[in-house]
């Protein structure tokens, strides 16, 4: 093992594997390794450019005798060994004479280090397990690796972020995380922990993350290299703030993003859409977006109206403008092998292939192929028909569905994209999906740009994206878990995320429990990023089987509107749109905060409170920005809540006016038209008139 140096990148070569170690922007270090002549090229999510910084490297020529080889003769066995620092302002890099890596603070304090148990010479761990910390093996009669990468565990570590898993828990020490995405499922691979550094494993292959308590392990089944970003920071906004600038930042949230949106599965024409939006204004009530959901279309792939009915989509637009209301069109990439553009599209390598079988990847509602969403000539391509039958009437934002995407089954060692196998790559599909919409829009000459997209990878946000967690059951379990699965989003950089209110499967409308559980969500929806309301709502409609052109009609749930509840629940809802309204020059403000330092808009305790032990605790409350305390309601029957409130700080109960000193757990009312809602250090804010 040997070290070299190119400019401020440090290399340590060793054999066939060479590894590369270098600033990546203020108090950051991205890590590479391969075992192939030429570094792979691909820098996937690290992409932005990074100013330069005043990084320095030394070397150190130590003593590594060996004490195993003590004797009297110890001069005739003494060996010495070079070990290297590399300092990029808080965080330093300490390479040891056997080429393992140590990082730590500005104050000297370990962050993380490699884990290695080899007894080469002398170490630490003079163990002879033989396992080392970077491994890439052969895949046999292939140019590809396996890839593992370990690190040390620490009992005091709390690990945060990683995207969106449904899952209890928002401390992902002790979990082993599929590297994968599915429907409800996205993977966004950086971690902010305890300690003091954030991490980010620049890899878009299928493989798992495990956070376990004798060490941590990231694996990738089938890749070229590895590639990861590491940076220090003496706060959580701190650590955010340099990973979204090595990432992107979300760009400034349109003001129609800001307040209500009205969804339901499904409106099935204009008319039953254009009268829901109609008697939401007539009853003085704010909507700035109205959803148009899947099936409007001729057939999947065709990304244009059914025209009869949706006779005149540029009428119905301008309607809606004048209302006030944006209108959002679903958008699926699954392209139906009877669709008027299936021809073209198989004949220009625009779809997913598969390496065994066929190529259909779905059969609901007709036999589909995905479009390739990494083939940036196949964005194009959809673009131009969504501009051609959507954005020439006058539709700004698009539903981009299905953006996992959603195979069935999973079987990701059988796909293949324009960027290489989908094992390799898949987990960046969804941002290839945004990455052509947003493209289209700006070229355009939009400025405003919002995509609503059923997933999202590292990266995703910088172009528009606004997450939401898929189709999740309707229960106050999936409720707790949304919670867990927002926060974790934001800490993981994606600071536009929404759930569907009250649940997307199985909320029946006239069942009580359900109408409990829809106000509690609603409630919670008026404090989270984006305001929407969503759902299947069974029973579905018992309509004829209707056909057009032999292709079969999709029937719709159960109505979804405000009024559709009873009248009691009508004025709680009622009531949260008006909140919602005031609060907008609040929310204004932190979206732009989240687009200038990428500060995520709803937040765990621990992000503004990063000193008090006690909130990095909590997993049933969150910070709403700067200045609120959000505690939501997620069981059944509660009348009260218990709340903990961060030291540091003076809470004010938005409802019962009664202020506290924080450091303390407090048990509040929580009648059913009342969330907890705590205002900082004698902010106001009109909440609860």
């Amino acid at each position: 093992m040997h070290f070299e140096q190119d400019g401020d990148r440090l290399i340590i070569r060793e054999g066939i594997s060479q590894v590369w170690i270098e600033p990546w922007g203020p108090n950051s270090l991205r890590v590479r390794m391969t075992k192939e002549t030429q570094m792979d090229a691909n820098d996937w999510a690290l992409e932005e450019k990074m100013p330069k910084t005043d990084a320095t490297i030394t070397y150190e020529e130590i003593d590594v005798t060996d004490p195993w080889y003590q004797t009297p003769e110890y001069e005739k066995y003494h060996q010495t060994g070079t070990q290297a620092t590399l300092v990029n302002g808080k965080i330093t890099a300490k390479i040891s004479h056997e080429g393992w890596i140590s990082f730590y603070n500005q104050k000297g304090e370990l962050l993380t280090e490699e884990y290695w148990r080899n007894r080469n010479r002398i170490n630490r761990y003079c163990v002879p397990l033989r396992v080392d910390a970077r491994e890439l093996k052969p895949i046999m009669g292939t140019n590809d690796f396996a890839l593992t990468a370990r690190f040390e565990a620490f009992d005091d570590e709390k690990i945060f972020g990683m995207g969106q898993y449904q899952e209890a828990h928002m401390n992902k020490k002790g979990a082993t995380l599929e590297l994968a995405h599915r429907n409800s499922q996205a993977s966004v691979p950086f971690m902010v922990s305890s300690r003091g550094y954030g991490f980010f494993w620049n890899n878009p292959a299928i493989g798992t993350a495990t956070f376990g308590t004798n060490k941590t392990e990231w694996h990738a089944n089938s890749t070229k290299k590895l590639d990861y970003f590491i940076t220090a920071g003496d706060t959580p906004a701190e650590i955010e703030a340099q990973y979204s600038l090595a990432t992107g930042r979300t760009p400034m949230m349109p003001e129609y993003g800001m307040g209500y949106w009205q969804c339901k599965l499904r409106y099935r024409n204009q008319e039953e859409l254009l009268a829901v939006a109609r008697e939401h204004k007539k009853r003085g009530l704010p909507m700035d977006a109205i959803v148009i959901d899947f099936f409007h279309w001729t057939r999947q792939g065709d990304f244009r109206f059914e025209p009869r009915d949706w006779p005149d989509p540029a009428a119905m637009v301008k309607e809606l403008k004048e209302l006030g209301i944006e209108l959002v069109v679903s958008v699926w990439p699954t392209i139906d092998e009877q669709s008027s553009n299936y021809g073209v599209m198989a004949e220009n390598g625009y779809l997913v292939n598969a390496d065994r079988c066929n190529a259909i990847h779905m059969t609901w509602m007709g036999n589909t192929t995905f479009y390739d969403a990494t083939n940036p000539k196949a964005q194009q391509f959809v673009w131009e028909q969504c501009k051609e039958h959507y954005y020439d009437y006058g539709i700004r934002c698009f539903w981009l569905d299905e953006a996992e995407p959603e195979y069935g089954p999973y079987d990701f060692d059988n796909y293949r994209y324009y960027e290489g196998p989908a094992v390799q790559c898949t987990n960046r599909y969804p941002v290839g999906y945004a990455k052509g919409f947003y493209d289209g829009l700006k070229k355009e000459g939009e400025t405003d740009i919002m995509s609503l997209v059923r997933c999202a990878w590292a990266g995703s946000q910088k172009y528009g994206v606004l997450t939401w967690s898929g189709d999740i059951y309707s229960s106050f379990r999936a409720m707790r878990e949304q919670l867990q699965a927002g926060l974790s989003m934001g800490m993981a950089g994606i600071p536009w995320w929404t759930s569907d209110i009250g649940g997307f499967l199985g909320g029946n409308i006239a069942d009580p429990h359900f109408k409990e559980l829809l106000v509690r969500w609603f409630a919670w929806g008026a404090f989270c990023p984006v305001f929407r309301m969503h759902g299947e709502r069974s029973p579905w409609y018992e309509r004829e089987q209707e056909f057009i052109n032999g292709v079969r009609q999709l029937t719709s749930g159960q109505d979804n509107e405000v009024w559709s509840f009873g009248e009691d629940n009508y004025e709680i809802l009622k009531k949260y749109l008006f909140i919602r309204e005031r609060l907008r020059p609040y929310i204004r403000e932190c979206m732009k905060a989240a687009s200038e330092s990428g500060a995520p808009v709803m937040r765990p305790l621990f992000y503004d409170f990063p000193e008090d032990k006690d909130s990095w605790e909590i997993e049933d409350a969150y910070m709403f920005g700067p200045d609120l305390l959000v505690a939501p309601v997620m069981e059944e029957g509660v009348t009260e809540r218990s709340v903990y409130l961060p030291k540091g700080a003076a809470w004010k109960d938005a409802y019962t006016k009664k202020t506290y000193e924080g450091g303390q757990r407090v048990t509040v009312p929580a009648p059913i038209d009342i969330i907890p809602v705590f205002m900082r250090d004698g902010k106001e804010y009109d909440i609860y008139e």
